[in-house]
């Protein structure tokens, strides 16, 4: 990996470059070095796979977004790990080779081959599928089962199209060659035969079941499993659950997007979990305990005398867990303290004298020059003897 080079700079286009200038930068790149045209030269051999390699990535949305963002660990990751050959290329772009053809690009076949020999297989398409989970499925972790639409080959005629026991009969357009030809200027262009494909003949009744085409529309059911620790916009790959691939060509991939529905209580922020405590400005002032709520039972929470509204308590551990690993964030629990709209008469006697008694001390503590601190040790212990209902445990 730490060798490849950059697909942009193999490509020679920027960052930002549109699909066509990534395509017409491809193909100028392709006809400068094709195996063909430099016969026994490695390094025209190994640009021109470099420059396959870098364009079946960027012309590919999915591939480029995890290229920009993982470079070639996240093409890798996704199952994409090059061409095997020259064959796999020419199976995978035929159709910017044939147009090289029409501008003239080469002489003749040469390693193109498969021009009249039959249909190249074709890989199947990748497919996306955007799951929700809720909250915890996608934190702790879960197994959901998804219906996915696809496209599959024809089981009965195997993906040929024709009536099974149909005899074949040779194709009328191509005079059973499986080519075609035209005129170009001076050139005389040679392609496949649209209609038969390069099969040179097909069958004379289509198959009843996929109508002829060979293929059909279904949706198969497919276990997903989702690791712990997932958030909200991450792919999950199944390789091979994609459509069918045609002509003996590989299935494609299958993408999974997360969305995640949002907790009642829980907020996330990477992996550590942030939890509002509500508690009476008396609790604050004298400390309490609570029991509260984590991701997968309770626990206690020790509220320190004196805690301040909006103050943070950390809790070690008691977050999100990584998707690898045994590590997990925090749970980070956040102080709100509450202040009554109304009070009893009782409780308005004994706040007002506390608020007495509270200007008399600070005027004798500033007169005596005590600190703030003293001050506030002072409104503490009035508050421990004023509310005896509420003791610090």
């Amino acid at each position: 990996m730490a060798n490849k080079q950059d697909y942009y700079t193999i490509l020679g286009v920027a960052r930002n470059a549109s699909i066509d200038d990534i395509k017409k930068s491809y193909r100028q790149i392709a006809l400068k070095n094709h195996p063909d045209r430099n016969p026994g030269n490695h390094h025209a051999e190994e640009r021109f796979k470099e420059a396959a390699e870098a364009y079946e990535v960027l012309h590919d949305p999915e591939k480029r977004r995890l290229y920009d963002l993982y470079g070639h660990e996240g093409v890798s990751s996704s199952g994409f790990t090059g061409f095997r050959d020259f064959g796999d290329i020419f199976r995978s772009f035929g159709d910017i080779f044939e147009d090289m053809l029409g501008m003239g690009g080469f002489g003749g076949m040469g390693r193109m081959g498969g021009m009249g020999g039959g249909p190249r297989p074709q890989p199947g398409t990748d497919l996306r599928y955007d799951l929700t989970l809720d909250f915890l499925d996608a934190t702790l972790g879960s197994e959901v089962t998804v219906e996915v639409p696809r496209v599959v080959n024809c089981r009965t005629c195997g993906g040929s199209g024709a009536k099974p026991g149909t005899r074949r009969v040779p194709c009328p357009q191509c005079a059973g060659r499986g080519v075609v030809s035209r005129s170009h200027g001076i050139f005389q262009i040679t392609t496949t035969c649209p209609r038969c494909q390069g099969m040179k003949e097909f069958f004379a009744e289509a198959c009843p079941a996929c109508n002829g085409e060979g293929r059909l529309r279904e949706k198969k059911k497919i276990k997903v499993k989702v690791p712990p620790g997932m958030d909200r916009g991450t792919h999950l790959v199944m390789p091979g659950e994609g459509n069918d691939g045609a002509y003996g060509g590989p299935p494609g991939d299958l993408y999974i997007v997360l969305s995640v529905r949002p907790h009642e209580l829980f907020r996330r922020e990477g992996y550590d979990l942030y939890l509002e405590a509500p508690i009476s400005f008396v609790q604050a002032a004298l400390g309490t305990r609570l029991t509260i709520p984590t991701l997968k039972d309770r626990r206690e929470l020790v509220v320190p005398p004196g805690t301040q509204p909006g103050e943070t308590i950390r809790l070690k551990g008691e977050g999100v867990p990584y998707p690898k690993g045994s590590r997990r964030g925090d749970l980070l629990v956040e102080v709100r303290v509450l202040v009554p709209h109304t009070l009893t008469t009782r409780q308005r006697h004994l706040l007002e004298e506390l608020a007495g008694e509270e200007v008399a001390e600070a005027q004798a503590q500033a007169a005596q020059g005590n600190s703030g601190q003293d001050h506030e040790d002072g409104l503490l212990h009035k508050l421990w003897h004023s509310f005896t209902e509420h003791k610090p445990k």
